[in-house]
This record gives C-alpha cells, structure tokens and sequence, in this order.
C-alpha cells in the first residue's frame, strides 16, 4: 500500500523535485494527502499574512469571549439559566481560538506543519469539538429566545438543572463527533498550506465521504435551519404583538402605548430584524466557505488551492470574532454592567433603563409576553 501511494505521488508530482506537501516531515507525510502534491509551495508572504490575521484575529477573539464570560459570570443578575448558553458560546468561542491560532502561527513561520502526528489529530479534534460546541450554543439560544417569546406564559420556564443538562449533551454529542476521525470514520490529516489540520475532505471511499456529510448535517444544516425557524417565528410574533399595540393605542386614541421615550420612533421589529438578520448572516457568511470547500472536496467539484481551504478555515475561526459581539453587547443589561466595571470599554448609549429589549436578551416587555 505504500509503495502504490508513493507511485501515485510520483505520478502526481510529474517530475517535479519540489511541491507543497514535500516541506512535511517525514514523520507526518502518510497523513498527507495526494492531493497537494500537485500545487508548488506557496509563496513566503501568505504565510506571513496570514500569521498576522490569525494573530489579530486570535486575540480579539480570546480577550473578547475573556470579557464577556467575566461580565457575565461577576455579575448576579446576569447569571440566569438561558445566560448560561451565552457563557457556553463565549467558552468555547475562546478555547477555538485559544487552541487553535498559535499552531497556525508557529507552523507558519517554518512553513509547514512541525508538530508531529498526534499534535495534528488533537488540533483537528479541537477545532472539531469546540466548533461543534460554539454553534450549538447559539442553536440553543436562538431555541431559548423563540421559547421566550413566541411561547410566552405558557412556556415551561427554563431551570438551570434544565440547562446543565443541554449543554451536557450538547459537548457530549460534540465531543464524539470530534471522536470519530480518531477511530477510523475518517481522519483529521494536514490541510491547505499544511500550517493546520483538518478532517480529510478528499478521501475517495465513501465510508469516509459519509462522515463529512452526515456531520455537515449535524453541524450546519440542523443548527442553521433550527435558527432560522426560531427567528422566523420570533418575528413573527413580534409583529403581531406590535401590530395589537397600535390597534389598541388608536382605540384608546393615543400616538403610542409606549411611555420610554427613547422607544419612540423605534420599531421593535426593525431592532429584532437587525439581530436576527446579523446573527444569521455571520453564521453563513462564516461557516458556508467551509462547508463549501469539504464538498468539494469529497465530490471533486471544485480545483481547491491550498490558499483558498486555509482561509475557509481561517473564515469560520473568524465568527468567534463576531459572537462577544452579537450576543454580549446587543445585551442591555450586559452593557450595563460593562459600564460599570469595565467604563474604557462601554459603548453607546446608557439603556438600562428602556422598557423593551431586544430579542439578544431573550427577554420581552411584560405586556409583550
């Protein structure tokens, strides 16, 4: 067998003394895919662009999740149970990004991955687990936001017991996912400018094919579907509550039922619209490319460059960026305790006061709900 993948190698290289996957270490080049013999090496310069983004990227991540699970977890009356799926996503969040860009970096400025065998299993079941994880978490807040307001009083109010036990089997199921290639359902081997690794999207026998789809089913088209369905009818009901707060504030013959004058002129809709059009449009924008390039990889679809699959990656790595932002400070009372332990940082307008909040919080106006 090896002797017939050191042909295929041969063939692949087409005489060429020099290629992308012949910088690899000896002790890692059976993991390496065929594939990338075909393409030179890159040049030195993306590998120091991209050292730069990831290390930008990584540390406005780490100290962004860092912040909002110290905000969230200091304060008392942020440490509810559906707060606990926000901590959860800034958690894991952190902890992508944490074991995630300084491999990249490292590898990066030799050019190639050096860490060894086993560091490239780990680093691809970590970017697995804790991927999985964070859109999980903003699965079960979307799911938490459409209990609160679409079901209302009606709704079996969400315990903390309740939600230890989501997120339990939420990194349960995570984690063996993340399992798998380690045994035998695919492998995790180096990718793109073989500075990182990844799950092994160009295996031809579809005993491995079928884990990258069935687990893009699990990790993107459930969560993002589930998404859109809860903000679906997250807006929907909002709009029916507004639409019955003007029917009734033109019986009572009044302007507005609404006594806050920082809400006049705001239409709750357009400020649930913002939120759930941000939140599902980080999430695609982020995650799609990825999930783009492991398809086409798997069906031949698609002439991958190494560039091209190690910004894919970078790109998903990417929504850790995003998330502090969407779900910590699109949070009012977050923001509020920000001003008051963290004032360097706060920003906009003092609205703990406001009677309606936006759909970040999970929470609605007693009359709305």
């Amino acid at each position: 067998m090896d002797s017939l993948k050191v042909a295929v190698v041969e063939y692949l290289r087409g005489g060429r003394n020099v290629s992308l996957a012949e910088s690899v270490p000896s002790d890692i080049m059976h993991m390496v895919d065929p594939y990338w013999y075909k393409w030179p090496p890159m040049e030195p310069l993306w590998f120091g662009i991209i050292g730069f983004i990831i290390t930008v990227l990584g540390i406005m991540s780490l100290t962004g999740n860092f912040i909002v699970m110290y905000i969230f977890t200091s304060s008392k009356s942020l440490r509810t149970p559906s707060n606990m799926f926000v901590v959860n996503l800034a958690f894991s969040d952190f902890m992508m990004m944490f074991t995630m860009f300084p491999p990249v970096v490292l590898n990066g400025i030799y050019g190639t991955w050096i860490m060894g065998p086993f560091w490239c299993e780990l680093y691809g079941l970590c970017g697995s687990l804790f991927g999985c994880v964070s859109i999980w978490s903003m699965t079960l807040i979307a799911y938490d936001r459409y209990c609160v307001i679409v079901k209302g009083m009606s709704r079996k109010p969400l315990t903390i017991s309740a939600a230890v036990f989501r997120l339990l089997f939420v990194w349960a199921t995570c984690l063996a996912w993340g399992l798998f290639p380690l045994f035998g359902w695919n492998r995790y081997v180096p990718e793109g400018n073989m500075t990182a690794c990844g799950t092994d999207y160009f295996a031809k026998d579809w005993w491995n094919r079928s884990y990258i789809i069935v687990y893009t089913v699990w990790v993107y088209f459930t969560p993002l579907l589930t998404i859109m369905f809860s903000y679906w009818h997250i807006l929907k009901a909002v709009r029916v509550h507004e639409q019955a707060m003007r029917d009734q504030a033109k019986k009572m013959n009044v302007a507005s039922l609404r006594n806050s004058e920082a809400d006049k002129g705001k239409s709750v809709e357009i400020k649930l619209a913002k939120v759930a059009l941000v939140t599902i449009s980080l999430w695609f924008l982020a995650w799609t490319p990825y999930g783009i390039i492991n398809w086409a990889g798997i069906f031949e679809s698609m002439h991958l460059s190494p560039l091209s699959t190690i910004c894919g990656s970078i790109f998903a790595k990417a929504n850790s960026v995003c998330n502090p932002i969407v779900y910590g400070l699109s949070h009012p009372k977050y923001k509020q305790v920000l001003r008051e332990k963290m004032p360097c940082l706060a920003c906009g307008k003092d609205d703990s006061h406001s009677d309606v909040k936006t759909v970040a919080t999970g929470e609605i106006s007693e009359s709305a709900a």
